[in-house]
């Protein structure tokens, strides 16, 4: 099938655009700017990693969004808080409805490069804090895109299913040089290894049992999780086959 990727330049958008090099013909992974504190550090990442697979990158600029929507990951908002990633601190880093918008603009651009499917990498650490990763929104969104277009696209999420420890182990897998991506919302020289996209990053690779390659300004211990985290994610056994991780492939 041919695919377009949506891929930020983070872990998780890095290792699902590996995924569908080995799994589709991908005609394009796709970038937005739209004025996030991290986006100078993340972007290039995402240029990067598609040049080394040799794929199309694109970066879309959205304005509006920085100049009219209120949160702390963009540059005019407040301070990107510490903590653990599902603290109900972290919804102070929700962009409204920001994988809605631009999963609209990627399908659109999709069925322009003659694209069958969209790739997403939203994972199930996401569904706690951000509503528009959790799998009722996924899968409505996927139906919506189906329906709206002529090439009938079809939203694919390979890892809706699975956590962050679980992404880093699939790109281990697949290859993905983890040094080359980016996750920090406060966007810094380094990964601050505080905010909660760094905690999510440091677990994550203690949980799979691999090397951090990361360089931390902090490396303080990480911070508990919350005794009542948010929405709970929906049991892999739940999904049809086309949400479930891909099955082993062949080492490069």
């Amino acid at each position: 099938m041919k695919v377009v990727v949506l891929c930020s330049g983070g872990m998780d958008s890095v290792t699902a655009l590996h995924w569908a090099r080995r799994q589709h013909a991908v005609v394009a992974a796709v970038s937005f700017e739209y004025g996030a504190k991290h986006g100078a550090r993340e972007i290039p990442f995402a240029t990067e990693q598609s040049a080394g697979l040799g794929v199309k990158h694109e970066v879309l600029r959205l304005e509006f969004v920085e100049r009219l929507f209120a949160s702390h990951l963009l540059r005019g908002g407040g301070e990107i808080p510490d903590g653990h990633y599902e603290a109900e601190t972290m919804q102070q880093t929700v962009v409204p409805f920001r994988n809605g918008i631009m999963l609209a603009i990627a399908c659109g651009l999709a069925e322009s490069l003659g694209a069958e499917g969209l790739v997403i990498a939203a994972h199930g650490g996401d569904h706690a804090i951000y509503p528009d990763c959790r799998e009722e929104f996924m899968r409505a969104m996927g139906e919506a895109m189906n329906l709206g277009s002529y090439a009938g696209i079809r939203l694919l999420r390979p890892f809706i299913a699975l956590s962050k420890a679980g992404i880093a182990a699939e790109g281990a897998r697949l290859g993905v040089d983890f040094s080359r991506t980016w996750s920090c919302y406060r966007g810094g020289r380094r990964h601050c290894g505080r905010c909660g996209t760094c905690v999510e990053r440091r677990e994550a690779f203690i949980l799979a049992g691999l090397p951090d390659p990361t360089e931390y300004e902090s490396a303080d211990p990480l911070p508990p999780k919350p005794a009542a985290a948010g929405h709970q994610s929906v049991p892999e056994a739940s999904f049809g086959a086309a949400t479930r991780p891909s099955q082993p492939l062949p080492k490069p």
